[in-house]
């Protein structure tokens, strides 16, 4: 989900759709006390939750979690992304896949070294750091 300030509708914002009007082309969707109502064209702007990945979730909680981790997509199995992908859910979080992928996950941390040249950047500010 992307901000929409004029909908005052924020990503990590949980709804359910309401209703789907094919004559109006339009969805109803129920955040909280308020429903908003998006035009078809505008329905790249929401996600549904139940296939959102672990990186489009940061920043936002769901009740239930369900972690498929599996062997496939080894490169990715690191303890940051694991803990990341749990702590998603408020009330339960149902891991899914491979001891041998989630022992690799548990075990592995994200020791790439990430070149930003923060520490350039922030001397190019002039402030005495």
């Amino acid at each position: 989900m992307t901000n929409d300030y004029n909908r005052e509708v924020f990503n990590g914002d949980l709804g359910i759709i309401l209703t789907i009007d094919t004559v109006e082309q339009e969805v109803t969707v129920q955040y909280g006390e308020r429903t908003v109502v998006y035009d078809y064209a505008d329905l790249n702007e929401i996600a549904l939750a139940w296939c959102v990945t672990i990186h489009k979730s940061q920043g936002s909680e769901y009740p239930v979690v369900i972690l498929p981790i599996y062997m496939q997509h080894y490169m990715m199995l690191t303890r940051n992304l694991f803990y990341t992908g749990l702590t998603r859910a408020k009330k339960l979080a149902i891991v899914v896949g491979a001891k041998k992928a989630i022992s690799l996950a548990v075990r592995s941390t994200d020791d790439q070294k990430r070149y930003t040249r923060l520490k350039q950047r922030l001397l190019q500010t002039g402030l005495d750091w």
